[in-house]
Order: C-alpha cells, then structure tokens, then sequence
C-alpha cells in the first residue's frame, strides 16, 4: 500500500528549502503580516500509467493552510496534482504536474451586439456578487455537470461564476461573438482566458468590466487576469471571493483548484518576474 501522506511529507521538506515556490509565499506573507501556523495535506491516487516497464502514479494532493494575520484566520485550499514511480519501493521523479497555461496562439473577441446574436442582451445588468461568491465557494473543488469540464478550466469556472450572479450572455451561436455558453457550445470569450480578458475590456452591454489598477479596489464578485509571461497572451483568470485584513483580494480558480488564494499567485509553478495583471470590476462602466 501506498503511503502518500509519508511520500508528500518528505517531498516537501525537501522542497521548501530550495529557491522556488514557497520562499516567494514565505517572503508574500511576511510582507501582507500573515504567518502560516498549520499546513494539512492528505492525497488521493486517481491513475497508474504503465510505461516500459515502469509504473507512474498520479494523485491529487489537497493542501490546506491555516493562516494568521493579525488577529484574522485564514484557511487556504489548494488541490494540486503530483506524479512519482517506485523503484525498488524507492520513490523517485516524484514532482508537481501542474498544468501549465496553453501558449497556442491566442483568440481575441471582440464584443458586439447585432441581429445574430440570440440571447439576452442588457444596457445595464445588476450584479449578485453575493450570488457569484456562493456559487464560487461550492464549485471550488468540484464541476458542475449543467457544464462542459475543461482541461484547463479557469475561464469556464469564472464564466460559470459570473452567470450565476446574473451577468447576462449574448452573441449566440458565433464563438467569435459575446460571452455566452449554450447547448454544450460556448464562446471563445467563455472558455479561453485570453478571449475573456479582451472582453471585459471592451464590451460596452450584457457582461462588462470596469479595469481598475490597484488590486485593493476590487470587490467579492470580481475578475483578475493573468499573463504569467508577460508576453501579451493571457493565460489564467481567477474570482474574488473575499479580502484579507488589510483588505487585498483572496481568489478562487479551477485548474489547480484553489480556494482563499492570494490573488497575486507567486506561489504558483506558472509565475514569473514578467508576470502582468489586470483587475476587472465587473457590471460597471
């Protein structure tokens, strides 16, 4: 039998002494006054690859963070999946899979409102960002079968977010068009990360953005975009759920399914010193 707890353990005490991911969440919050006091983690096989003679497991390893600042406790959940092989019941070339950001070439959308498009559109919408939260909180770590699942899924979990706060779609059936997700057919703008930051930006009826530019001016409810690369083509989105005490955003996403993130992601396999951002308020012009 497989003990993943004892496997996971030694993987990261190895790990947090290198110059990678936890030194930067270390050193994030030190800066924000928060100090990790508990750190849970328990794992899950869901496949074994057979491969020249060798075995590779994968597991799915559900880390939870018990976090202080100041007086405030934070819980942060993230579920990453891992790989390993056994030789001679020794664990080796055991590392994150994470999935990384596809770098194909990007669609933009542009908005626009025409007689093609079917669905409902709006001058003005309102927002139920409580809504939006709720529905971010019980589908963290799962996936609603009302939906198509993705393999990489952070826009199509924001998306399904923001219809659940009543955001309206419109554009149905060109993919190239609106925001809108329809008989197991969807937009670019619904699904690709990138697709969704250019529409937020320019669409001007049904779901909207406000681009704002510091991160404390966002609210529960609303979008942060992330171009790990720096390079143009926007690669992640996530939702604001909360806000820690000093009011900066905590964040939801799909992918590697996080809950009460720090919205900054430094602690992610993805991030570089190129990365950019860009925060939208949404159902505000």
């Amino acid at each position: 039998m497989i003990k993943l707890k004892a496997i996971w353990l030694e993987f990261f005490r190895n790990e947090r002494h290198d110059d990678h991911w936890w030194k930067r969440k270390q050193q994030r919050n030190k800066e924000r006054g928060a100090d990790i006091k508990r750190i849970r983690g328990h794992g899950r096989v869901y496949r074994q690859l057979h491969y020249d003679h060798q075995i590779w497991y994968e597991y799915l390893l559900h880390i939870t963070y018990v976090t202080k600042q100041n007086k405030r406790i934070y819980l942060e959940e993230q579920v990453t999946p891992f790989q390993f092989r056994l030789v001679n019941n020794e664990v080796v070339d055991h590392h994150n899979v994470s999935l990384l950001p596809n770098r194909e070439k990007p669609v933009t959308i542009a908005p626009r409102t025409d007689s093609r498009s079917t669905s409902i559109s709006a001058e003005r919408f309102t927002y139920d960002r409580r809504a939006a939260v709720k529905y971010a909180e019980h589908w963290w770590n799962d996936y609603n079968p009302d939906f198509e699942k993705f393999a990489v899924d952070c826009t199509n979990y924001v998306s399904q977010c923001l219809l659940a706060g009543g955001a309206p779609m419109e554009g149905a059936p060109v993919r190239e068009d609106g925001w809108w997700y329809q008989d197991r057919n969807w937009s670019f703008s619904w699904a690709v990360a990138h697709s969704m930051r250019w529409y937020l930006s320019g669409s001007t009826s049904g779901l909207r953005g406000l681009e704002v530019e510091k991160p404390e001016e966002l609210y529960p409810g609303d979008v942060i975009c992330y171009d790990f690369q720096g390079d143009g083509r926007w690669d992640h989105n996530t939702i604001v759920v909360a806000k820690d005490e000093k009011g900066m955003p905590l964040v939801n996403a799909h992918t590697d399914n996080s809950r009460h993130r720090y919205w900054s992601y430094e602690d992610s396999s993805a991030w570089t010193e190129q990365i950019k951002y860009k925060f939208f308020r949404i159902g505000m012009t």
